[in-house]
């Protein structure tokens, strides 16, 4: 056997990946650069696109699942219709802001889409059933973030005290002083609280 022979056998051996690692004869690296820049911008473009369509209220409750259960409560709150006309729509309250989170959360919301096929909350009486193990799941992630989502408005250290009533002022400041988190006093502020909630929920 010939040194040209080894040569093409080791070449149709290796397949595809051997020929991704010689360099191109035809094109010059300029042009594969160009071309590598413009297929990068494109795919950053239509992810990014992609992932602030599912980032909108519009998109979170365009399943029944949603529409027709939590959206339904949530119009009834504050956080849908106040004074001030501020309105915080689904992912300001369920999807953090900054990439690498949003990212986290992104990938764990993949496990809603799952239920979404297998049609595990379809039905009023399917998401009653599964409410308080949703809310559970929601309530544990929130408080692990520090209740990260709700400080991007609301902190202890930019409300005034002097506006509010004694109660909540009394209860701002012990939570102040035992570092607790909004989602710990605040269940049920956005949404029906579920029924069966055990006085570790409360706590």
């Amino acid at each position: 056997m010939t040194d040209r022979d080894s040569s093409t056998k080791q070449e149709h051996a290796g397949g595809f990946f051997s020929r991704l690692r010689r360099p191109s004869s035809k094109y010059s690296l300029g042009v594969l650069l160009v071309a590598g820049f413009v297929i990068g911008v494109s795919f950053w473009g239509g992810f990014n696109t992609v992932l602030e369509a599912t980032n909108t209220e519009k998109f979170c409750i365009s399943c029944h699942e949603m529409y027709d259960n939590v959206y339904v409560e949530y119009k009834e709150t504050i956080h849908y219709t106040n004074r001030t006309g501020v309105r915080a729509t689904c992912p300001d309250c369920h999807v953090p802001k900054d990439w690498t989170h949003k990212m986290i959360r992104k990938v764990q919301a993949s496990k809603e889409v799952w239920g979404k096929l297998t049609g595990s909350i379809d039905t009023r009486e399917k998401f009653e059933a599964k409410r308080l193990q949703l809310a559970r799941s929601e309530w544990k992630r929130m408080k692990a973030a520090d209740s990260r989502e709700c400080r991007n408005c609301h902190t202890l250290e930019s409300m005034n005290p002097e506006a509010q009533k004694q109660r909540a002022r009394k209860q701002h400041e012990i939570a102040k002083e035992d570092k607790m988190t909004c989602i710990d006093c605040h269940k049920g502020i956005a949404h029906h609280k579920p029924e069966g909630m055990t006085e570790a929920d409360e706590e």
